[in-house]
């Protein structure tokens, strides 16, 4: 989540069902077309007046994001569901939450942020209350929980930068932490990265990859700076045996001078499906694993993060962009790395 971000949109064409909308008018997908074709489109699934994020999918197809609200009121969650293409309200208070996804138990995680948030890694329980699994380190507050991923073997890795609140900051650190569930301990997974925000693991389950969203505001400022961007990159760490994250691996710097990566997810071949959100071109943009460009997906509005579906649906692309929910069909089906994988 960036929320300082002004929001840029597209010009439109209204076409196909009733209740969706095509962006015909968004430029078409470029680069390889066995990734995504240049004739495919994307789809208004839903919007609102809220600032959606955290796309995440269950083992039943349906489709969880945050619709979070910056205006002191509460975030929600909200459910889509493909097979009607109705979208309805999960949780009427989130907690703000941000990232999203699902663990191996069939419980969803969430990072909940600041900004009259829970600032904590939190569990959304069947009564679809935010219960809170860790919310400090070495005693101290988290800033503001963004993203998350649940690793195959069970860890949950987060990130926990700030862009929003007024809350105090306890900890003098932006930094990705590891939970485990067994021991229910968290650890400081990274010291090098100066304020991490997205995070997706390889299929192999042998590399982290974060982005590094750096754009060098709080929200605590009493007024903005004149020149906030600073470090704007897409980074790889091996994940040891135990969990412990190896030497950084830069994969690509965009320059400080536009803002970088969102959130992220993986296909099944390992490409990365990063939400861009450079003013002069924003969009999804995908990636080998390696950090070469592979396709450029453009949306209407500025993405903020994207997943795919499951099952018969795990080729189509759900994205987070503005105040909505958006798809656009693939070629490769996605990975979920706390789902079963069906091909």
């Amino acid at each position: 989540m960036i929320h300082w971000q002004h929001i840029f949109v597209w010009g439109v064409a209204f076409s196909g069902l009733a209740g969706s909308m095509v962006y015909a008018a968004t430029p078409a997908p470029s680069g390889d077309a066995s990734i995504v074709s240049p004739q495919s489109k994307v789809e208004e699934l839903w919007v609102d007046k809220g600032f959606t994020e955290g796309a995440c999918v269950d083992v039943d197809g349906i489709i969880y994001f945050s619709d979070i609200n910056f205006a002191g009121g509460l975030g929600k969650i909200m459910a889509f569901d493909p097979a009607t293409g109705k979208t309805t309200v999960f949780s009427a208070d989130s907690g703000q939450s941000n990232g999203l996804m699902i663990d191996q138990r069939g419980n969803m995680l969430a990072a909940c942020g600041a900004n009259n948030g829970k600032q904590c890694l939190a569990r959304i329980t069947k009564q679809e209350k935010v219960k809170c699994i860790v919310d400090k380190f070495e005693g101290k507050k988290f800033n503001a929980p963004n993203d998350l991923v649940v690793h195959p073997k069970g860890w949950v890795y987060f990130t926990d930068p700030r862009y929003v609140g007024t809350e105090p900051l306890e900890l003098d650190h932006m930094s990705v932490f590891r939970y485990d569930p067994k021991t229910k301990t968290v650890h400081r997974a990274t010291t090098d990265i100066t304020k991490p925000n997205g995070t997706v693991v390889s299929p192999d389950g042998k590399t982290l990859y974060v982005a590094e969203t750096d754009n060098g505001v709080t929200g605590l400022e009493k007024e903005p700076p004149k020149n906030p961007k600073k470090r704007m990159t897409l980074n790889a760490f091996p994940i040891k045996k135990d969990g412990s994250l190896g030497k950084k691996k830069v994969l690509a710097d965009f320059g400080g001078k536009e803002t970088g990566i969102d959130g992220m997810t993986v296909d099944q071949k390992g490409n990365i499906y990063a939400a861009f959100r450079a003013e002069s071109r924003f969009g999804i943009v995908v990636f080998s694993p390696e950090g070469k460009e592979l396709a450029y997906i453009p949306t209407p509005t500025l993405p903020t993060n994207c997943t795919f579906g499951i099952g018969d649906d795990a080729s189509t692309l759900y994205i987070t962009a503005g105040s909505g929910l958006y798809r656009i069909p693939c070629k490769i089906p996605g990975f979920h790395p706390s789902l079963p994988v069906k091909k």
